[in-house]
């Protein structure tokens, strides 16, 4: 392709030095270099009209009338790319790509080692043809080492990033935290409580108070049972803390990223505190050998490469064989998902008033039983 070929990118683009701002960001500014870029919001409405030989590459939206999924369905794109968080463990996240997937040339997902070798066990495996793994980065500049020591054996703090919702097995997280009483462990985010976690709430990541706040812990840990390739183990790892994760966060068999198992609490458990009494020469070595990897492999330099790779390349390979059973599976999960196709309808949008309605009556009428309980029947206060 020519020096002047344009790119449209659609994808988050803002100023948070957190993903999905990073990916859109630090991916358009390198594509700058060797291409015209014409930036859009992955929420934004309408359609693309292309002129010869542009290229589409963005992140399709659940919204039907998104602007990466109208404008697939345009005439004279050079190159239709679909770049993307993927992981096969919960079908609800991602039902509404499988009619998005026949129509682009190349899937870039942005996944890590584990669900990218077992998808051929999953229910996405028609998908992997047209699939290219794509692991995260981190722009060190923005997560600067916080940690030049680790708190003696036996004292050590372990931290949780992220939200208390679906996919991120803070239940299972809770339950290896209870077999580990002698340890903090604590939690910066939203959610619902996360009962054994002590609750630090947002933490700005970009402020002196909040990377002051990180470095005060040792470890990172999270249990994710479908998590594509969280770009907070790599930030954490940038600030210099050890990563401890299932295998369904996507990282598997990385140097320097402890696995815990999945569903065995116990045997997790025990990983946990191998760690709180290792020797702090084993600690910092794994730090040491965590930022070469930053800076060898998880940059945005590779990850530019690997799509524009994509973008240089003529390969459209077929998808394969869908059975009537799998499309109907995938069919269902869409219109039953909170990201499919009614929840972004008439329907969808009643049915989010009504919960959000609910919600507040439900959290109304929790805090007036705390009340009641505090004064006691019939509101008066107890002697």
């Amino acid at each position: 392709m020519s020096a002047t070929t344009r790119v449209h990118l659609v994808y988050p683009h803002g100023t948070r030095i957190s993903t999905p701002d990073a990916i859109g960001r630090e991916l358009g500014r390198r594509l700058e270099a060797r291409y015209e870029v014409v930036y859009h919001n992955w929420s934004d409405l309408g359609a693309i009209e292309p002129e010869p030989g542009d290229v589409l590459l963005g992140h399709p939206h659940p919204h039907p009338n998104s602007v990466f999924r109208r404008s697939l369905r345009q005439d004279g794109w050079r190159r239709r790319l679909m770049l993307a968080p993927f992981h096969h463990g919960d079908l609800r996240q991602i039902a509404f790509v499988d009619l998005i997937v026949p129509g682009c040339d190349l899937f870039l997902a942005i996944t890590g080692p584990y669900w990218f070798r077992t998808i051929g066990e999953s229910r996405c495996s028609h998908w992997r043809p047209k699939m290219i793994p794509l692991e995260h980065a981190v722009n060190r500049g923005d997560f600067p080492p916080l940690k030049t020591c680790f708190a003696e054996s036996g004292k050590r703090r372990v931290l949780y990033i992220g939200h208390s919702g679906r996919g991120k097995g803070t239940p299972y997280l809770a339950e290896i935290a209870a077999l580990v009483p002698e340890a903090e462990f604590s939690w910066m985010g939203s959610g619902r409580p996360i009962p054994g976690l002590t609750a630090i709430g947002y933490t700005d990541f970009s402020s002196d108070q909040g990377k002051d706040l990180v470095g005060q812990f040792d470890f990172l840990m999270m249990c994710g049972n479908a998590d594509s390739n969280p770009t907070t183990i790599l930030e954490a790892m940038a600030w210099g803390l050890i990563p401890i994760c299932t295998p369904t966060c996507g990282y598997e068999g990385i140097p320097g990223i402890t696995n815990v198992p999945n569903g065995d609490a116990a045997a997790a458990a025990a990983i946990v505190r191998r760690l709180l009494w290792a020797d702090e020469s084993d600690l910092i070595a794994t730090q040491t050998a965590n930022w070469r990897l930053l800076n060898e492999h998880y940059n945005w330099d590779r990850f530019t490469a690997d799509v524009t790779n994509a973008i240089e390349s003529t390969e459209s390979p077929h998808l394969l064989p869908e059975s009537p059973k799998r499309r109907l599976m995938f069919t269902f999960y869409d219109i039953t998902s909170p990201y499919g196709r009614v929840a972004y309808g008439r329907l969808g949008r009643l049915a989010s008033r009504l919960r959000r309605r609910w919600d507040k009556l439900r959290t109304g009428w929790i805090a007036g039983r705390h009340q009641g309980n505090a004064t006691g029947k019939g509101g008066r206060r107890k002697p």
